[in-house]
């Protein structure tokens, strides 16, 4: 099969289990993120994928290849670093060719491959400077290059733009998209920034818990979370998840909040679990502002985020739930005020007692 194919791939460091059964199979020039908290367990799968690991037990293959117990080198990846990982004493197109000289590749092939890869990175007026006269983002295309001189099948990518400033961040997020258009292989990226994932890769892998907890599209993802890990890492402001019970007995399920409010939803209640006490969960969109006593319920402001185009409003329910509504860019709102609060039940997820995501029949 062509591509990354990774089967029940298991790691413990001594009596820590660190991944736990991972199966997982990615296209030929597939954009993935790795995406998930601190220990879930995504950067030492991508190390066990470049070489850098070997797993307990499983099976990784790329193109067809088992390569699970091949050295780094033997593998056809190339990992970028979260740290760069140059030779400071070397300049920048030395540093793009160590990699190949060691690897016996002739000399004029070199230059060619350090040629392109610097066309393709902007970096040309660079190669004869050193690491430590360049800024950060260049750093960091640098890193970029040494990789793509390697013409690797994929591409590793351990926490990119981690070190780098807003601004940067956002200019090399846009480079990246960039370039994986330009080169024949897939790229897999290490990240806990959920923008960066949704921005840039065609599916999202969350992980949590030594698991994958999800595989999808970005927008997939947001809108059908798998489970209320999922619907609470992914989404900014998070998603609220309110405790609620199971009230009505149609096609749709409706559900009570603990302050007495119905909610009706577009969730099927011919999926729902028998249980009757759930979590309904509310996305910021999915909560308008509106007059005190003309909503779903009222709530009291804690906290007013202003963003120019909308304003944030983050407010506590009378049970001491809180959640995120959306209000105007004009909105005149001060902490402790009473609000209104409109929730639009057809796009409300409901979530088991073991976590489960059950979804609206249409989303909005």
């Amino acid at each position: 099969m062509s591509g990354l194919e990774l089967v029940d791939v298991r790691k413990s460091y001594g009596s820590t289990p660190v991944l736990d059964g991972v199966s997982l199979s990615v296209g030929p020039r597939e954009f993935i993120a790795f995406l998930g908290p601190s220990g879930s367990g995504k950067s030492t799968l991508l190390r066990l994928i470049a070489g850098l690991e070997v797993p307990d037990s499983g099976a990784i293959s790329l193109d067809g290849r088992r390569i699970e117990h091949l050295p780094p080198g033997e593998r056809g990846v190339a990992m970028v670093f979260q740290h760069y990982a140059l030779y400071p004493h070397m300049t920048v197109r030395e540093n793009l060719a160590f990699g190949l000289h060691n690897a016996g590749t002739a000399r004029d092939e070199i230059a060619a491959r350090i040629d392109q890869a610097a066309a393709v990175l902007e970096i040309d007026a660079l190669l004869e400077r050193k690491p430590g006269q360049l800024s950060g983002g260049q750093r960091q295309r640098v890193a970029i290059g040494r990789a793509i001189v390697k013409q690797p099948r994929l591409f590793l990518l351990d926490e990119p733009l981690s070190n780098l400033d807003a601004a940067l961040r956002n200019r090399t997020r846009v480079e990246l998209a960039q370039l994986r258009r330009r080169v024949e292989a897939g790229v897999i990226m290490v990240t806990h920034d959920q923008a960066e994932a949704m921005t840039l890769a065609d599916r999202i892998v969350v992980i949590n818990e030594r698991r994958i907890q999800q595989v999808g599209a970005p927008l997939e993802v947001y809108a059908r979370p798998a489970n209320a890990f999922v619907a609470g890492f992914v989404g900014s402001p998070a998603i609220a998840l309110l405790p609620a019970t199971v009230t009505g007995s149609g096609v749709h399920a409706q559900v009570r909040l603990a302050g007495g409010a119905e909610v009706q939803t577009r969730v099927p209640c011919a999926v729902l679990p028998p249980e009757r006490e759930v979590r309904l969960g509310l996305r910021p969109e999915n909560v308008r502002v509106v007059a005190p006593g003309s909503g779903t319920c009222d709530a009291e402001t804690i906290l007013v985020e202003r963003l120019g185009d909308r304003t944030l409003i983050y407010a506590q329910l009378a049970g001491g739930e809180e959640l995120t509504a959306i209000d105007e860019g004009t909105s005149a709102l001060r902490i402790g005020d009473r609000v209104g609060l409109a929730i639009d039940g057809g796009s409300a997820h409901i979530f088991g007692g073991d976590g489960t995501g059950y979804h609206a029949e249409h989303p909005a």
